[in-house]
Formats: C-alpha cells, sequence, structure tokens
C-alpha cells in the first residue's frame, strides 16, 4: 500500500512524462510546501499546474481540489483557488489515463467527479465526463491557443485548415 507521499510522487511523475511526451517543458519549484508542483511551460505562458492522485470510486474518477496539513487542532484543508493555480493535473491509477482541471472546473468546488461510465439512472445533464477533461486533449488545445496567438502577434495573417495540412 503506497503512503500519501508515494501517490503524491508517481502523479508528479505520471504527469511530467505525459507532458514531456506532448513537447512541453516542465519545471518544479525548488522548495515543497507551495499552492503548486509544476510549471509546465506552453511557450508564451506558463501554467502552475497542482498534481493529484484520483482514485476510481465506481464509476467516477475523483479529483480532490484541496490541500490538507497537520494543525494543533487536527487536519486544516484549504481549497485551491483559481488565484493561486492554473490547473490541476490528477493521474488515475486504475485508469492508467490523466485529466486537467482549469480554474472555471475546480475554483470553488472541494471536489470534482468525473464520470468514465453512463449513470445508473441515465442522467445526461450536468456530468463532467471524464473524457472532456483529458490531459492531453486539454494540454494540447492550450498549446494551439497560445500558438494562434504568437502567430497573430507578429503581424502577419496566417491562413491555415487545409486538411490534410499542405494541401490545396
Amino acid at each position: 500500500m503506497l503512503t500519501t507521499d508515494q501517490k503524491g510522487a508517481v502523479a508528479e511523475a505520471e504527469i511530467m512524462l505525459r507532458a514531456v511526451k506532448l513537447g512541453v517543458d516542465v519545471y518544479r519549484p525548488i522548495r515543497e510546501g507551495g499552492r503548486y508542483d509544476l510549471i509546465l511551460d506552453l511557450g508564451a505562458s506558463l501554467l502552475r499546474t497542482q498534481c493529484k492522485w484520483a482514485p476510481l470510486v465506481g464509476d467516477v474518477v475523483v479529483v480532490r481540489c484541496y490541500s490538507t496539513r497537520r494543525a494543533r487542532d487536527g487536519l486544516r484543508k484549504r481549497n485551491y483557488r483559481a488565484t493561486e493555480l492554473d490547473a490541476i493535473a490528477a493521474f488515475c491509477p486504475q485508469l492508467d489515463r490523466c485529466y486537467m482541471l482549469l480554474p472555471d472546473d475546480f475554483d470553488g468546488h472541494s471536489q470534482v467527479c468525473l464520470r468514465v461510465a453512463p449513470s445508473r439512472n441515465n442522467q445526461r445533464h450536468r456530468i463532467n465526463w471524464a473524457e472532456r477533461f483529458s490531459f492531453d486533449a486539454r494540454l494540447t488545445a492550450l498549446q494551439g491557443a497560445i500558438a494562434q496567438l504568437g502567430e497573430r502577434l507578429h503581424g502577419m495573417q496566417e491562413v491555415a485548415g487545409s486538411s490534410p495540412a499542405g494541401s490545396t
């Protein structure tokens, strides 16, 4: 059985590996204890990222959006806020998948549940489908949005969209 610290280390390693495979440079703060574990370099911007171990409970991946620390009066829980982080990346060991929450997803919540299978009551509205939070897809989309912004900043109009690229 892994300790909490070991689970955190595994989650960080998995998230770093997947980011590097996507061509993203990854940096770590010098000291422990800050509000984020990694900095993902997207070129034009840096993403302050907290890494989480996210267990599969039934058909739901549970991403905890808070930190805890020991205090005189017991454990203190503190939710992550949009002013402190740019993303929460979560590793689900049972599925061997990583997910990414952006501030609109986690701000004001102590946990976010990502559904991997249909609900038993067939509810479809207001469900956080896990696929929508795929780490690879979200990080790639963030890179693309920043790359497009960078293309516009140099003053030349760029046209893209041929399928496949280079076809006329």
